[in-house]
């Protein structure tokens, strides 16, 4: 009986120290940049979702994520560059507003509906946006962590820097804004009245927060944001 015990004690001992090993061998899969966030802004682990903005802790930044409901946050909307008297007005395509599609309505309403419980959204600077650009982890994937900007899709991403000589094949429209393409990594001028894609850009709330798992900014409804393919 007593062999038996020891026996059992044994066994137990080793099962314990097998899954403390195995426990400890485990790889970290938090982003060493990158933190979820969702529409209500609670922090999320990376297999988590769905998620409505990504924290970059890195620059201290909030970054819109896009979607594929067809709301305000669809990542197939395009918008014309337009930000008080500069630029050109409603020259974009996006379904949910039909009587002004350009970068500076797109601000207001996501600042009106507080997207993660903060009202400060715009565009992003080219040296803040150009900042997200990173090598690719696969043939053609996106220049970007695709696991958490997801819905990037071919084409242009307007940033706030306006005012650029624009290249010679656009030289009869002189001006243009600043934009970054995640699937080739470049940048590049276009007229302000072309209809490219944004990702918007927020200073992060109270970091520590975000940091440390603390109580929600606020009870907003999440945004469902899926992961899925990028479009080719």
């Amino acid at each position: 009986m007593k062999a038996r015990i020891v026996s059992s004690f044994s066994i137990l001992a080793a099962i314990t120290l097998y899954c403390s090993i195995e426990q400890a061998a485990e790889p970290s899969h938090e982003h060493p940049r990158y933190t979820k966030i969702s529409a209500d802004g609670e922090p999320l682990k990376p297999w988590q979702g769905p998620w409505a903005c990504v924290l970059d802790h890195q620059n201290n930044l909030l970054w819109e994520v896009k979607t594929d409901n067809e709301s305000i946050h669809d990542g197939y909307w395009t918008y014309s560059w337009f930000n008080n008297h500069t630029g050109e007005e409603n020259l974009g395509d996006c379904y949910f507003e039909p009587a002004r599609c350009d970068t500076q309505d797109l601000v207001r309403r996501t600042n009106r509906d507080e997207l993660c419980g903060v009202k400060n959204w715009r565009l992003p600077t080219h040296t803040e946006l150009q900042s997200l650009v990173e090598a690719p982890t696969r043939p053609s994937s996106t220049h970007i962590a695709h696991d958490y900007f997801i819905h990037i899709k071919h084409g242009d991403y307007w940033t706030s820097d306006s005012d650029d000589q624009l290249p010679a094949h656009f030289e009869q429209f002189q001006m243009g804004g600043k934009a970054v393409n995640f699937h080739t990594g470049q940048s590049m001028t276009l007229p302000y009245r072309n209809a490219a894609f944004t990702m918007l850009v927020s200073a992060a709330p109270n970091l520590t927060a975000f940091k440390l798992n603390t109580p929600r900014l606020s009870n907003r409804t999440s945004v469902i944001t899926q992961p899925k393919e990028n479009d080719k």
